[in-house]
């Protein structure tokens, strides 16, 4: 899994390293060779005889990120950059390798330069900026972000020479941000390399037994899928459909993520086996779907159709679970256009062609890129702010879908304010209740896969400090802190405050004046108040309240009361409730009493104002 031993070649020859280099790569043509030659020769001038704290040649390090770069074969601006991305150290500036090796390189080395020496060992708010403008590099170009990932992957799979304290913080900030990334970004295999040998420095002792498991049924498990990847095939040959057919163990994180969902042992696990199938055609895929489903009994709730709906990275596959021969067996079916983005994400539309211009790579079709783009003048004025950011860019995503049927794509944990605020702000700003697959739910209740979300707004309602530290998306989050500083005095002085605090915090061990910082902020504070508080402003009317009759399923004489807990009034919107004495409840959408209620859905009715009653 470890490749310290990158290249057969003498490490410290140079010349025997970079023609090992080529050998490996041969998709260079010779004006590109020269190029990557005179990039390599530079840096050799430049570090000279310098040696890392390893011990190992200073040069070794860029020339393995350079391979990792052309395994997926990206164009030689980007390999040129992945060999001189640590430059800066012997006083080279991009401007200068510019003049050397073009413009293009010189754009991403500018790029990588602002990110590579970034500190993201820590979670606080210091730290949370640097992460963010990291994240945001790959906006401007993502080759910038896949040098960065490159360098991580290399400097996980060497990390035994560093100390025991360095590997865990390493790895840490591997799993926490980089393995995410990866996710995010459809690098499949990335992502699965970070994870695993991240996991080998967190939990030694829990990779240490998934390995021995792994090693002791392998023999068992080979002949296992060996079986299974004949029968599928003699069936798709009668199909008449071509198909590449590889088996695997499901790699170490996933099966460490299984033991402690599942609180098991790894050897109490059964459902550690995959097979790959590959084929021409989405049809194909479905066909493909229904043979395996023919030979083995499906595991009810395991399919998953990703071909339909995509994740949020474009990954594309059809997942099936099958019991064989009483274990179960995970299957993922695809084109082989659909592998290559699973395997290289968004590195695959930078795969090298000599004249092709790479300026225009469909990027912004991966949704990451169109949240990067709305979000890259963001300000993180806080923690949450930021916790915010990095769960919907790195978290786990779920599918729902409007009354009309167009689907949202939202992080794992959102509401119904998260989703109003994603079909439009001014839906999210009104909202008061929400229906998922048509019941009544708590609107800070996370939403669930797959379900239908209709919202409900009064014209009266505005965004309240209770659903700024309910909501998951930074749009929601952006918009509702926006709206209470405008128009919640008691929220911005609060916040005006805070900011305060934590400029004396961040500056005290810089010598910067803090109460001068201090003072602009109170200073701002007193004239937003100033500001909202004008002699001079227009209040608008209040709404006039009435009471009118209520319509219960449509019918105009049933027994109904108006609960004292919120007492609704029109136009509120309301809900109703059956009781068991009193006939219906009437109660406001919001009321936090109502959605209080256990098991309301059963007991819940369909009720209405009598808007034809004489006024």
């Amino acid at each position: 899994m470890e490749s310290e031993q990158t290249f057969l070649a003498d490490i410290n020859d140079k010349q025997a390293l970079i023609a090992e280099f080529f050998t490996q790569n041969d998709y260079f043509n010779e004006e590109d060779k020269e190029r990557i030659t005179k990039a390599w020769n530079f840096l050799c001038e430049k570090c000279g005889d310098k040696k890392r704290s390893c011990g190992s040649p200073y040069y070794l390090h860029p020339l393995r990120l350079a391979k990792t770069l052309a395994n997926i074969k990206l164009d030689p601006d980007t390999i040129i950059s992945g060999i001189l991305h640590t430059i800066r150290d012997f006083g080279v500036t991009p401007e200068q390798v510019g003049k050397l090796f073009g413009g293009q390189t010189e754009k991403i080395l500018l790029g990588t330069n602002k990110i590579m020496y970034l500190p993201i060992n820590s979670k606080t708010l210091r730290q949370a900026d640097a992460i963010r403008k990291m994240i945001f590099a790959m906006v401007d170009d993502v080759r910038i972000i896949l040098i960065k990932i490159a360098d991580r992957l290399d400097r996980i799979r060497n990390i035994k020479s560093l100390e025991p304290e360095r590997q865990r913080i390493l790895a840490e900030e591997i799993i926490d941000i980089w393995a995410p990334l990866a996710d995010r970004l459809g690098m499949q295999n990335g992502k699965n390399e970070f994870e695993d040998l991240s996991l080998k420095y967190t939990n030694p002792k829990a990779y240490a037994q998934i390995e021995a498991i792994v090693a002791q049924s392998k023999e068992e498990r080979a002949e296992f899928l060996n079986a299974a990847v004949k029968k599928i095939q003699q069936k798709a040959e009668k199909a008449g459909i071509q198909v590449t057919i590889t088996s695997r163990a499901k790699h170490y994180y996933s099966i460490y993520q299984k033991m402690r969902k599942r609180n098991k042992s790894a050897s109490e696990l059964y459902d550690l086996l995959a097979l790959r199938i590959l084929c021409n055609s989405n049809a194909e895929c479905y066909q493909l779907v229904g043979i395996v489903h023919s030979l083995w009994l499906p595991m009810d709730g395991r399919f998953k159709d990703y071909i339909a709906v995509p994740k949020a990275n474009g990954y594309q596959s059809l997942h099936t679970t099958v019991i064989c021969e009483g274990k179960p067996l995970e299957i993922q079916i695809r084109t082989y256009e659909m592998h290559n983005m699973a395997e290289h994400g968004i590195a695959s539309h930078w795969l090298y062609k000599k004249g092709t211009n790479h300026d225009l790579v469909e990027a912004d079709k991966l949704e990451i890129f169109n949240k990067l783009q709305s979000l890259k003048e963001s300000i993180l004025t806080n923690d949450a702010d930021f916790e915010t950011l990095k769960n919907e860019l790195l978290g786990d995503e779920i599918f729902v879908f409007t009354p009309a049927g167009d689907v949202k794509k939202l992080p794992a944990g959102a509401t119904a304010i998260d989703f109003a605020y994603s079909v439009h702000s001014a839906i999210g700003e009104k909202i008061v209740a929400a229906k998922a697959d048509g019941k009544i739910i708590p609107i800070t209740k996370p939403l669930q896969n797959t379900q239908i979300i209709e919202i409900i707004t009064n014209p009266q309602a505005h965004p309240t400090e209770a659903q700024l530290s309910n909501v998951k998306t930074s749009k929601a989050h952006q918009k509702i802190h926006s709206w209470l500083m405008s128009n919640d005095p008691t929220f911005s002085e609060r916040i005006a405050l805070q900011n305060a605090n934590t400029a004396a915090n961040i500056t005290e061990t810089s010598g910067i004046d803090t109460s001068a910082a201090a003072a602009l902020l109170q200073r701002s504070s007193k004239k937003q108040r100033k500001k909202r508080y004008s002699k001079n402003e227009e209040h608008p009317e209040k709404t006039t309240r009435t009471r009118r009759n209520i319509l219960v399923q449509g019918e105009k004489h049933v027994i109904y009361n108006f609960a004292q807990c919120c007492n609704p009034y029109y136009p509120d919107v309301i809900c109703g409730y059956v009781t068991r004495t009193k006939g219906v409840t009437i109660h406001r959408a919001d009321c936090l009493i109502y959605q209080r209620i256990p098991e309301k859905e059963k007991r819940s009715v369909d009720v209405s104002w009598d808007t034809d009653e004489q006024k």
